[in-house]
């Protein structure tokens, strides 16, 4: 799939799976499997697999490339599947060429580990990723990257396969600023969770990534629906009764983002299984408050 291509093809919602572990944390490749046939049943835009939500800190290369591989064949061509990748250059290099010759359609960067670089050497990071596969890439603004707009404007200037941009920070002030400075030279997307999707379309985004999704893809494409039409008692309603109070749950611990929806899916009977450290498990009390949650979820489960 050309950069192009794949551009024109991220439009709704994009689900990030997370990465089932058994009970000993090593992968759960049937799991995933399975998780993966109930989320093909709706029409999400694409698959990250493994990124954030799916604890890509936290796997070896040849576990990354196990995901991969096993995600790209479980899909088989529905929808485009790209792979999250970082940490250092030679590393992200390496897992992006892996998975570029698993099948994957496009390259999620994450930033480098060693943090607060000058711009020459963050555009050095991010062309050196983009330079080893002919696959368009996003990049994905997290953590402490948050760069001023004319770092971006560099960076789509000077990495022709770059195609799109991920906001993780939910600073709406800057993310406008961002895409008024670049224009439509990249696609935008709002990637800082499924609370944020009525600011993010408020200005203009129709594309975000949703965690949600691992359970209730239903959902997430309901947001997106309302969403792109515009302020709706209805999408108030859902935001007030689902999503805000699980991103309140989320919000309790660091890396709770991914520990709620693992124990979500567990409770519901997918496969979701422990997170590997340093992420930490839901308490017990939190996993019952979780639960007594779930007749809301129902509809959209």
């Amino acid at each position: 799939m050309k950069p192009n291509e794949l551009r024109n093809r991220l439009g709704g919602v994009i689900s990030f799976p997370c990465t089932p572990f058994k009970k000993d944390l090593s992968l759960d490749l049937d799991g995933l499997r399975k998780n993966l046939r109930s989320l093909l049943k709706h029409p999400i835009c694409a698959i990250v697999a493994p990124a954030g939500t799916g604890e890509i800190h936290s796997l070896s290369p040849a576990e990354h490339l196990a995901v991969v591989k096993t995600t790209v064949e479980e899909v088989n061509g529905k929808v485009p599947v790209l792979t999250g990748t970082g940490f250092n250059p030679p590393i992200a290099a390496e897992l992006a060429r892996q998975a570029a010759v698993a099948g994957v359609n496009g390259i999620l960067a994450f930033p480098p580990y060693y943090p607060s670089q000058d711009d020459e050497g963050i555009i050095a990071y991010y062309r050196g990723i983009a330079e080893a596969t002919p696959l368009g890439m996003l990049i994905y603004s997290r953590d402490w990257f948050a760069p001023p707009p004319a770092l971006v404007e560099k960076l789509a200037q000077q990495i022709p396969n770059l195609i799109a941009w991920k906001d993780g920070q939910a600073d709406i002030r800057r993310y406008q600023m961002i895409r008024q400075h670049v224009g439509d030279r990249l696609h935008w997307i709002g990637g800082a969770g499924d609370d944020m999707v009525p600011a993010y379309y408020s200005m203009g985004v129709r594309t975000y990534t949703s965690s949600i999704a691992n359970v209730a893809p239903k959902l997430s494409l309901r947001l997106h629906e309302l969403a792109s039409a515009g302020h709706s008692a209805e999408l108030t309603k859902l935001m007030n009764e689902l999503v805000v109070p699980l991103y309140a749950l989320r919000a309790r611990r660091k890396g709770y983002e991914v520990s709620a929806m693992k124990a979500m899916m567990d409770l519901i009977g997918m496969a979701g299984g422990p997170v590997r450290p340093p992420l930490a498990n839901l308490r017990p009390d939190e996993i019952k408050s979780l639960e007594a949650t779930l007749d809301r979820w129902r509809p959209w489960l």
